[in-house]
């Protein structure tokens, strides 16, 4: 859009892509934690959105839009990795529970169900699901670093890379494909339809026969036996 002068027409382009910065908005918050506060990822995503009004040139060949939809989303994570919002406590029990998921699976041959994992970290089921929940919003994060314009991006420091991540390492991915046949039919399916078919936590929700917060669990707790068995 250009004014009578032929200049770009910032605020009528503001005011035409804030719907996407508000979306892009909405679809990070409901995997983050509580803290992370709606309006701070608009106004990241403004900034992202001005920063690509000044650098856009048509001579590159892309449209705005897709230029823009780059920035906006960059712009929000950068801001959630300067952040450091994961908590260190999260990663550390992230951590304890691989190696509850790695000591069984060498023990039992299979993989454990949620009882057995829950026990072998002297918790309960209900803290354990809390668990998976909390360290889910690490991997899906992870999972739109690695969409970003900036190609994969780089991991909280402390914290596990994420099966995408661990897919597009060419030396990993006939042992990633073997894990991911060792997996639960469900948990398989679910990282079929959010990695591959790109369905969004209440559609595959949906296609499961259970809630959003379980699909969360189903994901960290795929994830969680994808990492044990990568890194057995």
């Amino acid at each position: 859009m250009y004014t009578a002068q032929g200049k770009v027409d910032q605020r009528a382009l503001i005011e035409q892509y804030m719907p996407m910065v508000r979306r892009h908005a909405l679809s990070l918050q409901v995997r983050l934690p509580a803290s992370v506060e709606l309006d701070d990822l608009i106004q990241a995503g403004m900034l992202g959105l001005l920063d690509a009004m000044g650098r856009y040139d048509d001579a590159h060949g892309a449209m705005f839009s897709t230029y823009a939809n780059q920035r906006i989303r960059g712009a929000m994570i950068d801001e959630l990795r300067s952040r450091d919002w994961m908590p260190r406590s999260v990663r550390r029990s992230a951590r304890s529970l691989d190696q509850a998921v790695r000591r069984l699976e060498q023990e039992y041959g299979r993989a454990p169900d949620e009882r057995e994992i829950a026990s072998e970290m002297g918790i309960s089921q209900a803290e354990y699901h809390k668990l998976l929940a909390d360290a889910n919003n690490g991997f899906l994060l992870n999972y739109d670093e690695s969409d970003s314009e900036n190609g994969v991006g780089a991991v909280s420091e402390g914290g596990p890379p994420s099966p995408l991540e661990a897919l597009l390492d060419g030396d990993n991915r006939a042992q990633l494909m073997t894990a991911i046949d060792a997996l639960p039919e469900r948990e398989k399916l679910l990282l079929g339809l959010y990695y591959q078919e790109e369905l969004n936590l209440k559609e595959i929700g949906a296609v499961l026969g259970v809630s959003e917060s379980r699909v969360c669990q189903l994901h960290s707790q795929a994830v969680t036996r994808l990492r044990a068995r990568l890194t057995a």
